[in-house]
């Protein structure tokens, strides 16, 4: 199993977690981690200091509860603002920087932050030397092949990112125009692998431990990053791990083991935001658990409908029992 280094943090492997907003906080991160992914980034921080007052923004902040290395990713425009973002968080224990130019979210592009940004390669030559020169942990960078197809850039974005001295890049193969349709384009990430230095990791449309393989190899990737198939699938990182050792599927989690990390799941959702809050978040995770399960879609359906978290716990009890018995 390959390893991979950003700045002088040598990971566990080459199997990262993608910063998905909503979805990747402190416990699906540490949830990833334990089923076999090396590395994980924390969902996108406003670079924007003075809305941190916000509880969404606080369970963003570097958690000194998280494996090592901690990672905080910055959104936004302006050089100042993401130098001082960087210091602040490095403040409070991130250890890794990452910085945001791969959001294809309309709401950020259009205050040309994220995805946008690679149209401005001026500004982004001052971002990276600005965040490089503010803080003394390793910076990264994720980005996309450009902002459409006739403005791919990624090649000239990754080779300021080197001369400006940071430790790695991540390239998802769409553009921002693409967002998430329509085919990835490895050969972008081929490209730019050739031409730095610094690790490249490549992220998109990666689902499946036969794809991870493809993408390695035919990219040259340092390492590969994995978004929305870890969704209600934590476990993805293991099962490509062992397909890329041994060449063999790994045997899909058994109920008991779907039950215990469903449940830590949940419980870590109600001690990170508060059992109202919670609760909440836990209804969408649920949902991408259930794809996965025999009778899931049922079992989704009245965990909707409870205003409780104990109910939901009772539920997913009740449900996994039951599951037992149709089996025995």
């Amino acid at each position: 199993m390959a390893t991979l280094k950003i700045g002088h943090f040598e990971l566990a492997n080459n199997l990262l977690l993608a910063p998905m907003a909503g979805i990747t906080d402190s416990v699906f991160r540490r949830l990833c981690m334990q089923y076999g992914a090396g590395y994980s980034v924390g969902e996108m921080l406003s670079a924007q200091t003075h809305l941190w007052d916000s509880k969404k923004s606080l369970t963003r902040f570097a958690n000194h509860t998280d494996p090592e290395p901690r990672s905080v990713q910055l959104l936004g425009t302006d050089p100042e603002q993401f130098a001082q973002a960087a210091q602040l968080q490095v403040e409070q224990g991130a250890q890794i920087i990452d910085l945001n130019l791969g959001c294809p979210a309309k709401k950020v592009c259009n205050i040309a932050a994220g995805s946008a940004l690679m149209a401005y390669p001026e500004r982004v030559k001052i971002i990276f030397e600005s965040v490089v020169s503010a803080v003394d942990v390793p910076v990264s960078v994720k980005i996309r092949t450009g902002v459409d197809q006739t403005q791919r850039n990624a090649l000239a974005i990754a080779i300021l990112a080197e001369q400006a001295g940071l430790s790695a890049i991540t390239i998802h193969g769409r553009t921002r125009n693409d967002k998430f349709t329509g085919q990835v384009d490895y050969e972008s990430i081929k490209q730019v692998k050739q031409v730095v230095s610094i690790p490249v990791i490549a992220n998109g449309d990666i689902s499946t431990p036969e794809q991870a393989e493809f993408v390695l190899k035919y990219t040259d990737a340092d390492g590969i990053m994995i978004g929305r198939a870890a969704l209600g699938n934590p476990w993805i990182f293991q099962q490509i791990a062992y397909y890329l050792k041994t060449g063999n599927q790994l045997e899909k989690p058994n109920h008991d083991e779907i039950k215990r990390c469903l449940l830590e799941h949940l419980n870590g959702l109600y001690a990170l935001y508060g059992k109202l809050q919670g609760k909440r978040i836990a209804r969408k995770h649920l949902g991408w658990y259930s794809q996965h399960l025999k009778n899931g879609e049922q079992l989704r359906r009245a965990f909707n409908q409870l205003d409780s978290s104990a109910g939901q716990l009772a539920l997913v009890e009740q449900f996994f029992a039951n599951l037992v018995q149709l089996n025995t």
